[in-house]
């Protein structure tokens, strides 16, 4: 009987290696393998076409000392970090708050609200080069209608990130979605107390809302901070880093020293700096999370 059940343990033990292999294969092809390819080639002058050679941290060094559009790039994103991911927290959690609601009709109006995010990309990118068109776009022609001065949008070096800005609250429908899953999560009997006790809607909102939602807001905001860091499809669509380099995205300008000008090592000592950035602001907003995300464990 122990050698029966000895046998099943083994016959058990090497399906599950044969069924786990292909993703961990798959890791360590698609994943692993082109993560360290790509550290070795920031040390290296390899570009398409030729020959390469280890130069060490030279790429690094021109990054910071001899490149002005590194820097460029740089600001352009963390501007619009900066502007695009308060604003589409707030956004979202404000049309979540609104979408929580018992009214008529709820479930239409939270499919019109995640519409804007299964529109495919680029052609949600084509849609706003229209609204934005000087001449005849949607939002000048509104400003013109009430007799207000019209804009440039993304045409123009000074509106062209707060432009940016303003068309990224179009797509939050996931986060609206996260936030509605936490909203609805939130337990019932501790509004119940807060009306017990004479609170007032507000009392509600900013001493069970609030505390509650923290870790959804937590969640929200790590991946926005993610996702505007590796914006590109509004520079690469819309302005091509336009104008006078104003929208130059960091990974855009990656693509454009990778694909354009077929620099892969220094592409991929650009890449390494972007993943340096991406991490040290994810563990600021971890390190930082312990003195505002509540979760109930903590509150027992």
């Amino acid at each position: 009987m122990r050698a029966k059940s000895s046998g099943i343990s083994r016959m058990e033990r090497n399906w599950g290696i044969i069924f786990a292999l292909p993703p961990i294969l798959g890791l360590l092809c698609f994943t692993l393998y082109p993560v360290a390819a790509s550290f070795f080639y920031s040390l290296t002058n390899w570009s398409i076409g030729s020959d390469w050679k280890m130069v060490g941290f030279d790429n690094y060094k021109t990054l910071f000392t001899g490149d002005p559009l590194f820097m460029k790039s740089l600001y352009a994103t963390s501007y619009y970090a900066l502007g695009s991911v308060p604003i589409g927290l707030v956004v979202a959690f404000t049309v979540a708050m609104l979408l929580n609601q018992k009214v008529k009709g709820l479930s239409i109006f939270r499919t019109i609200f995640y519409l804007p995010t299964i529109v495919p990309s680029i052609a949600n990118t084509i849609l706003w080069l229209w609204i934005f068109n000087p001449d005849f776009g949607l939002l000048n022609s509104m400003l013109m209608s009430v007799g207000l001065p019209t804009s440039q949008w993304v045409y123009q070096e000074s509106t062209a990130i707060p432009s940016l800005i303003m068309m990224s609250s179009w797509g939050v429908g996931n986060t609206i979605l996260i936030f509605l899953a936490g909203l609805q999560g939130v337990p019932s009997h501790l509004y119940e107390a807060v009306e017990v006790d004479g609170g007032s809607r507000w009392h509600k909102f900013w001493h069970i809302t609030l505390p509650c939602m923290t870790p959804t807001i937590f969640f929200n905001l790590v991946m926005s901070l993610i996702g505007t860091f590796q914006a590109f499809n509004q520079a690469y669509v819309m302005t091509e880093g336009g104008p006078n380099n104003s929208t130059l995205f960091y990974v855009y300008y990656l693509y454009r020293k990778a694909f354009t000008e077929s620099k892969i090592g220094y592409a991929s000592a650009l890449a390494w700096v972007l993943f340096i950035i991406i991490m040290t602001l994810t563990l600021i907003v971890f390190k930082s999370s312990k003195r505002w995300v509540h979760y109930e464990e903590g509150g027992r």
